[in-house]
Protein backbone atom coordinates (compact mmCIF):
# COMPACT_ATOMS: atom_id res chain seq x y z
CA UNK A 1 0.00 0.00 0.00
CA UNK A 2 2.90 2.13 0.53
CA UNK A 3 3.76 4.99 2.87
CA UNK A 4 0.78 6.54 4.89
CA UNK A 5 0.72 10.29 5.67
CA UNK A 6 -0.76 12.43 8.04
CA UNK A 7 -0.91 16.14 9.41
CA UNK A 8 -1.54 17.09 12.99
CA UNK A 9 -2.61 20.58 13.19
CA UNK A 10 -2.88 22.27 16.86
CA UNK A 11 -1.52 25.15 18.24
CA UNK A 12 -0.54 22.99 21.84
CA UNK A 13 2.60 21.28 21.16
CA UNK A 14 2.23 18.44 24.16
CA UNK A 15 -0.59 17.61 21.87
CA UNK A 16 1.39 17.59 18.55
CA UNK A 17 4.04 15.65 20.30
CA UNK A 18 1.79 13.07 21.67
CA UNK A 19 -0.46 12.88 18.71
CA UNK A 20 3.05 12.87 16.50
CA UNK A 21 4.39 9.75 18.65
CA UNK A 22 1.34 7.54 18.39
CA UNK A 23 0.96 7.58 14.81
CA UNK A 24 4.99 7.67 13.96
CA UNK A 25 4.78 4.04 15.70
CA UNK A 26 1.75 3.29 14.21
CA UNK A 27 3.33 3.20 10.88
CA UNK A 28 2.43 7.20 9.28
CA UNK A 29 4.85 9.56 8.35
CA UNK A 30 4.00 12.21 10.49
CA UNK A 31 3.87 16.21 9.53
CA UNK A 32 2.71 18.80 12.00
CA UNK A 33 1.60 22.23 12.00
CA UNK A 34 1.29 25.04 15.09
CA UNK A 35 -1.49 26.98 13.29
CA UNK A 36 -4.11 26.90 10.27
CA UNK A 37 -1.49 28.62 7.51
CA UNK A 38 0.75 26.56 8.53
CA UNK A 39 -1.25 23.60 8.01
CA UNK A 40 -2.65 25.28 4.77
CA UNK A 41 0.73 25.40 3.32
CA UNK A 42 1.38 22.10 4.19
CA UNK A 43 -1.36 20.75 2.00
CA UNK A 44 -0.28 22.67 -0.64
CA UNK A 45 3.08 21.36 -0.53
CA UNK A 46 2.11 17.71 0.23
CA UNK A 47 -0.49 16.42 -2.09
CA UNK A 48 0.36 13.02 -0.93
CA UNK A 49 -1.03 13.86 2.52
CA UNK A 50 -4.08 11.20 3.39
CA UNK A 51 -5.28 12.47 6.88
CA UNK A 52 -5.35 15.52 8.54
CA UNK A 53 -5.88 15.76 12.24
CA UNK A 54 -6.94 19.49 12.86
CA UNK A 55 -7.73 21.41 16.10
CA UNK A 56 -11.07 23.78 15.81
CA UNK A 57 -10.34 26.47 17.85
CA UNK A 58 -6.68 28.17 16.84
CA UNK A 59 -5.61 32.03 17.29
CA UNK A 60 -5.27 32.46 13.13
CA UNK A 61 -6.96 30.86 10.92
CA UNK A 62 -9.93 28.18 13.03
CA UNK A 63 -10.66 24.72 12.13
CA UNK A 64 -13.49 25.53 9.66
CA UNK A 65 -11.42 27.46 7.83
CA UNK A 66 -8.28 25.10 7.79
CA UNK A 67 -10.96 22.47 6.08
CA UNK A 68 -12.54 24.62 3.38
CA UNK A 69 -9.09 25.79 2.31
CA UNK A 70 -7.37 22.42 2.51
CA UNK A 71 -10.39 20.72 0.90
CA UNK A 72 -10.00 22.95 -2.52
CA UNK A 73 -6.21 22.33 -2.61
CA UNK A 74 -6.67 18.56 -2.19
CA UNK A 75 -10.25 16.57 -2.22
CA UNK A 76 -9.46 13.54 -1.45
CA UNK A 77 -7.91 14.82 2.01
CA UNK A 78 -10.00 13.29 4.85
CA UNK A 79 -10.03 15.60 7.70
CA UNK A 80 -10.72 14.43 11.28
CA UNK A 81 -11.47 17.53 13.87
CA UNK A 82 -10.59 17.90 17.41
CA UNK A 83 -12.72 19.58 19.88
CA UNK A 84 -14.01 20.53 22.97
CA UNK A 85 -17.13 19.41 24.11
CA UNK A 86 -18.05 22.72 24.18
CA UNK A 87 -17.89 23.45 20.24
CA UNK A 88 -19.18 19.87 19.02
CA UNK A 89 -22.28 21.49 17.46
CA UNK A 90 -19.70 23.19 15.38
CA UNK A 91 -17.67 19.76 14.77
CA UNK A 92 -20.55 18.46 13.45
CA UNK A 93 -21.44 21.50 11.17
CA UNK A 94 -17.55 21.20 9.87
CA UNK A 95 -18.75 17.76 9.07
CA UNK A 96 -21.09 19.16 6.53
CA UNK A 97 -18.67 20.75 4.71
CA UNK A 98 -16.71 18.25 3.88
CA UNK A 99 -15.00 16.72 7.42
CA UNK A 100 -14.58 13.19 7.69
CA UNK A 101 -15.43 12.94 11.65
CA UNK A 102 -15.00 14.89 14.82
CA UNK A 103 -12.50 13.17 17.99
CA UNK A 104 -13.32 15.30 22.12
CA UNK A 105 -10.85 16.01 23.93
CA UNK A 106 -9.56 14.27 26.46
CA UNK A 107 -8.45 12.00 23.47
CA UNK A 108 -9.31 8.16 23.75
CA UNK A 109 -6.36 6.63 21.36
CA UNK A 110 -8.09 3.57 21.00
CA UNK A 111 -10.99 5.19 19.53
CA UNK A 112 -8.21 8.51 17.69
CA UNK A 113 -6.54 5.59 16.29
CA UNK A 114 -9.81 3.64 14.72
CA UNK A 115 -11.29 7.33 13.22
CA UNK A 116 -7.64 7.74 11.78
CA UNK A 117 -7.75 4.15 9.81
CA UNK A 118 -11.06 4.72 9.20
CA UNK A 119 -10.32 8.31 7.37
CA UNK A 120 -7.08 6.96 5.83
CA UNK A 121 -8.99 4.05 4.06
CA UNK A 122 -11.53 6.41 2.62
CA UNK A 123 -8.84 8.85 1.27
CA UNK A 124 -6.98 6.08 -0.54
CA UNK A 125 -10.49 4.58 -1.80
CA UNK A 126 -10.87 8.43 -3.47
CA UNK A 127 -7.67 8.41 -4.31
CA UNK A 128 -8.04 4.90 -6.62
CA UNK A 129 -11.13 6.47 -8.12
CA UNK A 130 -9.48 9.54 -8.96
CA UNK A 131 -6.91 7.55 -10.74
CA UNK A 132 -9.50 5.43 -12.28
CA UNK A 133 -11.73 8.34 -13.45
CA UNK A 134 -8.15 10.08 -14.82
CA UNK A 135 -7.57 6.30 -16.68
CA UNK A 136 -10.90 6.02 -17.87
CA UNK A 137 -10.78 9.84 -19.67
CA UNK A 138 -7.37 8.82 -21.39
CA UNK A 139 -7.63 5.40 -21.97
CA UNK A 140 -11.18 5.03 -23.41
CA UNK A 141 -11.12 6.70 -26.70
CA UNK A 142 -15.35 5.47 -27.23
CA UNK A 143 -17.32 7.30 -25.31
CA UNK A 144 -20.07 5.50 -22.73
CA UNK A 145 -18.19 2.12 -23.51
CA UNK A 146 -15.86 1.11 -20.14
CA UNK A 147 -13.58 -1.66 -20.34
CA UNK A 148 -9.71 -1.64 -19.89
CA UNK A 149 -10.05 -5.80 -20.47
CA UNK A 150 -7.88 -7.93 -22.84
CA UNK A 151 -11.42 -8.78 -24.69
CA UNK A 152 -12.85 -5.21 -24.59
CA UNK A 153 -9.33 -3.83 -25.76
CA UNK A 154 -9.42 -6.33 -28.71
CA UNK A 155 -13.22 -5.23 -29.73
CA UNK A 156 -11.92 -1.45 -29.63
CA UNK A 157 -9.18 -2.76 -32.06
CA UNK A 158 -11.75 -4.29 -34.45
CA UNK A 159 -13.97 -1.17 -34.23
CA UNK A 160 -10.55 1.07 -34.91
CA UNK A 161 -9.93 -0.82 -38.10
CA UNK A 162 -13.35 -0.76 -39.64
CA UNK A 163 -14.81 2.53 -38.64
CA UNK A 164 -13.70 4.30 -41.51
CA UNK A 165 -14.60 0.96 -44.17
CA UNK A 166 -17.75 1.15 -45.77
CA UNK A 167 -18.29 -2.33 -44.63
CA UNK A 168 -21.21 -4.44 -43.34
CA UNK A 169 -20.62 -5.03 -39.32
CA UNK A 170 -22.70 -7.89 -37.54
CA UNK A 171 -22.52 -7.05 -33.71
CA UNK A 172 -23.24 -10.40 -31.27
CA UNK A 173 -23.14 -10.69 -27.68
CA UNK A 174 -26.06 -11.07 -24.92
CA UNK A 175 -28.76 -8.76 -24.11
CA UNK A 176 -27.67 -6.11 -21.76
CA UNK A 177 -23.75 -6.03 -23.52
CA UNK A 178 -23.89 -2.57 -24.71
CA UNK A 179 -24.14 -3.41 -28.85
CA UNK A 180 -25.80 -0.20 -29.86
CA UNK A 181 -22.97 1.87 -28.09
CA UNK A 182 -20.63 -0.39 -30.40
CA UNK A 183 -22.81 0.26 -33.22
CA UNK A 184 -22.74 4.46 -32.15
CA UNK A 185 -18.39 3.90 -31.88
CA UNK A 186 -18.07 2.66 -35.46
CA UNK A 187 -20.44 6.16 -36.39
CA UNK A 188 -18.97 8.38 -34.25
CA UNK A 189 -15.28 7.14 -35.24
CA UNK A 190 -15.94 7.22 -39.42
CA UNK A 191 -16.00 9.71 -42.16
CA UNK A 192 -19.66 9.44 -41.50
CA UNK A 193 -20.12 10.63 -38.32
CA UNK A 194 -21.18 14.31 -39.65
CA UNK A 195 -24.29 12.67 -40.69
CA UNK A 196 -27.65 10.78 -39.17
CA UNK A 197 -27.16 7.46 -36.88
CA UNK A 198 -30.60 5.95 -37.29
CA UNK A 199 -31.14 3.02 -34.82
CA UNK A 200 -34.03 0.76 -34.88
CA UNK A 201 -35.18 -1.93 -32.82
CA UNK A 202 -36.33 -4.31 -35.66
CA UNK A 203 -37.85 -6.30 -32.05
CA UNK A 204 -40.02 -3.74 -31.37
CA UNK A 205 -41.89 -3.56 -34.37
CA UNK A 206 -44.45 -5.64 -36.34
CA UNK A 207 -43.64 -6.73 -40.24
CA UNK A 208 -46.20 -4.07 -41.54
CA UNK A 209 -44.94 -1.15 -39.31
CA UNK A 210 -41.43 -1.85 -39.97
CA UNK A 211 -41.88 -1.60 -43.83
CA UNK A 212 -43.06 1.66 -43.69
CA UNK A 213 -40.55 2.70 -40.74
CA UNK A 214 -37.58 1.41 -42.98
CA UNK A 215 -38.55 2.28 -46.24
CA UNK A 216 -41.41 4.69 -46.04
CA UNK A 217 -44.30 5.08 -47.97
CA UNK A 218 -45.97 6.94 -50.60
CA UNK A 219 -49.22 9.10 -50.51
CA UNK A 220 -52.30 6.61 -50.31
CA UNK A 221 -50.25 3.61 -49.92
CA UNK A 222 -52.66 2.82 -47.06
CA UNK A 223 -55.47 3.96 -44.86
CA UNK A 224 -53.72 6.88 -43.31
CA UNK A 225 -51.97 7.55 -45.36
CA UNK A 226 -51.63 10.72 -46.15
CA UNK A 227 -49.00 11.76 -47.43
CA UNK A 228 -45.39 11.00 -48.92
CA UNK A 229 -42.94 9.61 -45.61
CA UNK A 230 -39.37 8.88 -45.76
CA UNK A 231 -38.15 5.93 -43.57
CA UNK A 232 -35.25 4.96 -41.72
CA UNK A 233 -32.92 4.65 -44.69
CA UNK A 234 -33.58 7.91 -46.61
CA UNK A 235 -33.33 9.33 -43.43
CA UNK A 236 -29.70 7.73 -42.95
CA UNK A 237 -28.52 8.87 -46.18
CA UNK A 238 -24.82 9.06 -46.40
CA UNK A 239 -25.02 8.24 -42.67
CA UNK A 240 -25.18 4.96 -40.88
CA UNK A 241 -28.20 2.81 -40.05
CA UNK A 242 -28.19 0.26 -37.34
CA UNK A 243 -30.89 -2.41 -36.93
CA UNK A 244 -30.92 -4.34 -33.60
CA UNK A 245 -32.06 -7.87 -33.22
CA UNK A 246 -31.98 -8.26 -37.03
CA UNK A 247 -32.89 -12.12 -37.00
CA UNK A 248 -36.59 -10.65 -35.52
CA UNK A 249 -37.76 -9.70 -39.11
CA UNK A 250 -39.59 -12.03 -41.42
CA UNK A 251 -38.66 -14.06 -44.68
CA UNK A 252 -40.29 -11.44 -46.84
CA UNK A 253 -38.40 -8.46 -44.88
CA UNK A 254 -35.51 -10.04 -45.37
CA UNK A 255 -35.45 -10.57 -49.24
CA UNK A 256 -36.23 -6.43 -49.24
CA UNK A 257 -33.34 -6.48 -46.82
CA UNK A 258 -31.33 -8.00 -49.29
CA UNK A 259 -31.93 -5.94 -52.02
CA UNK A 260 -31.04 -3.14 -50.53
CA UNK A 261 -27.70 -4.65 -49.20
CA UNK A 262 -26.91 -5.43 -52.75
CA UNK A 263 -28.18 -2.65 -54.99
CA UNK A 264 -28.54 0.54 -52.78
CA UNK A 265 -32.02 1.01 -53.79
CA UNK A 266 -35.80 0.29 -52.58
CA UNK A 267 -39.25 0.85 -53.14
CA UNK A 268 -41.32 2.64 -50.53
CA UNK A 269 -44.38 0.79 -49.42
CA UNK A 270 -47.32 1.86 -52.38
CA UNK A 271 -44.38 2.99 -54.63
CA UNK A 272 -43.22 2.17 -58.22
CA UNK A 273 -39.96 4.32 -58.65
CA UNK A 274 -36.61 2.50 -56.37
CA UNK A 275 -34.82 5.08 -54.31
CA UNK A 276 -31.20 5.10 -54.18
CA UNK A 277 -29.42 5.39 -50.88
CA UNK A 278 -25.89 5.62 -49.55
CA UNK A 279 -25.53 3.88 -46.04
CA UNK A 280 -24.05 2.17 -44.09
CA UNK A 281 -25.79 -0.64 -42.54
CA UNK A 282 -24.65 -2.05 -39.21
CA UNK A 283 -26.92 -4.97 -37.40
CA UNK A 284 -26.88 -6.88 -34.03
CA UNK A 285 -28.24 -9.78 -32.59
CA UNK A 286 -27.93 -11.83 -29.04
CA UNK A 287 -29.10 -15.22 -31.08
CA UNK A 288 -27.06 -17.91 -32.45
CA UNK A 289 -27.93 -16.90 -36.21
CA UNK A 290 -26.16 -19.69 -37.49
CA UNK A 291 -28.94 -22.15 -35.98
CA UNK A 292 -31.53 -19.70 -36.94
CA UNK A 293 -30.04 -20.51 -40.81
CA UNK A 294 -29.81 -24.15 -40.17
CA UNK A 295 -33.58 -24.15 -39.04
CA UNK A 296 -34.59 -22.37 -42.32
CA UNK A 297 -35.25 -19.19 -39.87
CA UNK A 298 -33.08 -16.78 -41.72
CA UNK A 299 -32.16 -16.48 -45.46
CA UNK A 300 -28.10 -18.01 -45.64
CA UNK A 301 -27.30 -14.61 -48.50
CA UNK A 302 -28.10 -12.33 -46.49
CA UNK A 303 -26.25 -13.90 -43.36
CA UNK A 304 -23.51 -13.73 -45.31
CA UNK A 305 -24.15 -9.97 -46.46
CA UNK A 306 -24.68 -8.77 -43.02
CA UNK A 307 -21.38 -10.77 -41.43
CA UNK A 308 -19.19 -9.08 -43.60
CA UNK A 309 -16.99 -8.15 -40.26
CA UNK A 310 -18.40 -9.81 -37.11
CA UNK A 311 -17.66 -7.88 -33.89
CA UNK A 312 -18.16 -10.39 -30.83
CA UNK A 313 -18.92 -8.40 -27.10
CA UNK A 314 -18.43 -10.49 -24.19
CA UNK A 315 -20.47 -10.88 -21.26
CA UNK A 316 -19.63 -8.95 -18.32
CA UNK A 317 -19.45 -12.07 -16.49
CA UNK A 318 -16.28 -12.71 -18.44
CA UNK A 319 -14.92 -9.37 -17.99
CA UNK A 320 -15.18 -8.95 -14.13
CA UNK A 321 -11.61 -6.50 -14.01
CA UNK A 322 -13.98 -3.55 -15.75
CA UNK A 323 -16.27 -3.90 -12.85
CA UNK A 324 -14.78 -1.08 -10.89
CA UNK A 325 -14.36 1.35 -14.01
CA UNK A 326 -18.15 0.68 -14.69
CA UNK A 327 -19.06 1.29 -11.48
CA UNK A 328 -17.36 4.66 -11.66
CA UNK A 329 -18.50 5.84 -14.88
CA UNK A 330 -22.32 4.54 -13.56
CA UNK A 331 -21.73 6.92 -10.12
CA UNK A 332 -20.76 9.63 -11.96
CA UNK A 333 -23.52 9.34 -14.39
CA UNK A 334 -26.50 9.16 -12.10
CA UNK A 335 -24.79 11.24 -9.43
CA UNK A 336 -25.70 14.42 -12.42
CA UNK A 337 -29.05 12.92 -13.22
CA UNK A 338 -30.24 13.04 -9.45
CA UNK A 339 -28.17 15.85 -7.92
CA UNK A 340 -26.29 13.28 -5.89
CA UNK A 341 -23.00 13.40 -4.42
CA UNK A 342 -21.86 9.26 -4.36
CA UNK A 343 -18.08 8.86 -4.65
CA UNK A 344 -17.52 5.29 -4.97
CA UNK A 345 -18.99 1.36 -3.61
CA UNK A 346 -17.89 0.91 -0.38
CA UNK A 347 -14.94 -2.11 -0.20
CA UNK A 348 -18.03 -4.31 1.16
CA UNK A 349 -20.11 -3.63 -1.94
CA UNK A 350 -17.96 -4.00 -4.69
CA UNK A 351 -17.01 -7.41 -3.36
CA UNK A 352 -20.57 -8.28 -3.94
CA UNK A 353 -20.33 -6.64 -7.55
CA UNK A 354 -17.31 -8.75 -8.04
CA UNK A 355 -19.10 -11.67 -7.11
CA UNK A 356 -22.01 -11.62 -8.97
CA UNK A 357 -22.03 -12.89 -12.28
CA UNK A 358 -24.31 -10.30 -13.89
CA UNK A 359 -27.18 -12.28 -16.27
CA UNK A 360 -28.27 -9.00 -17.73
CA UNK A 361 -24.72 -7.36 -18.46
CA UNK A 362 -23.92 -4.39 -18.56
CA UNK A 363 -27.60 -2.91 -18.16
CA UNK A 364 -28.04 -4.70 -15.42
CA UNK A 365 -24.85 -3.40 -13.12
CA UNK A 366 -26.25 0.07 -14.69
CA UNK A 367 -29.11 -0.37 -13.05
CA UNK A 368 -28.03 -1.49 -9.96
CA UNK A 369 -25.99 1.63 -9.45
CA UNK A 370 -28.55 3.98 -10.37
CA UNK A 371 -30.66 2.32 -7.28
CA UNK A 372 -27.33 2.55 -5.13
CA UNK A 373 -27.12 6.08 -6.16
CA UNK A 374 -31.07 7.30 -5.87
CA UNK A 375 -31.41 5.53 -2.31
CA UNK A 376 -28.16 6.68 -0.72
CA UNK A 377 -28.47 9.14 1.85
CA UNK A 378 -28.28 12.54 1.50
CA UNK A 379 -24.98 12.92 3.27
CA UNK A 380 -23.27 9.73 2.37
CA UNK A 381 -20.78 9.37 -0.36
CA UNK A 382 -20.46 5.59 -0.96
CA UNK A 383 -23.03 2.61 -2.16
CA UNK A 384 -23.41 0.34 0.91
CA UNK A 385 -24.27 -3.67 0.39
CA UNK A 386 -27.99 -2.67 1.57
CA UNK A 387 -28.49 -0.28 -1.13
CA UNK A 388 -27.64 -3.15 -3.88
CA UNK A 389 -30.43 -5.43 -5.40
CA UNK A 390 -31.08 -8.15 -3.81
CA UNK A 391 -30.15 -10.69 -6.26
CA UNK A 392 -26.36 -9.08 -5.82
CA UNK A 393 -26.66 -9.19 -2.04
CA UNK A 394 -27.14 -13.10 -2.25
CA UNK A 395 -23.74 -13.31 -4.01
CA UNK A 396 -22.41 -13.21 -0.70
CA UNK A 397 -24.51 -16.37 0.18
CA UNK A 398 -22.84 -18.03 -2.44
CA UNK A 399 -19.21 -17.95 -0.79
Amino acid sequence: MGKKYILIVDDEPNIRRVLGAVFAKAGYEVFAAENGRKAVDIVSAEPSLDVMLCDLIMPDLNGVEVLKSSKEINPRLSVVMITAHGTIRTAVDAMKLGAFDYITKPFDMDEIKLVVKNAFERSRLLAENIQLKQELQSRYRFEGIVGNSRKMQDVFKIVERVANSNATVLIRGESGTGKELIARAVHYNSSRRDKPFIAVSCAALPETLLESELFGYEKGAFTGAVGQKAGRFELAHHGTLFLDEIPDISPAMQVKMLRVLQEREFDRVGGTKPVRVDVRLLAATNRDLEKAVANGEFRPDLYYRLQVIQVFLPPLRERKEDIPALVEHFIEKFNKQNGKSVKFASPEATDLLMKYNWPGNVRELENAIERGVVLSDADSDMITPDLLPMSVQSAADKD
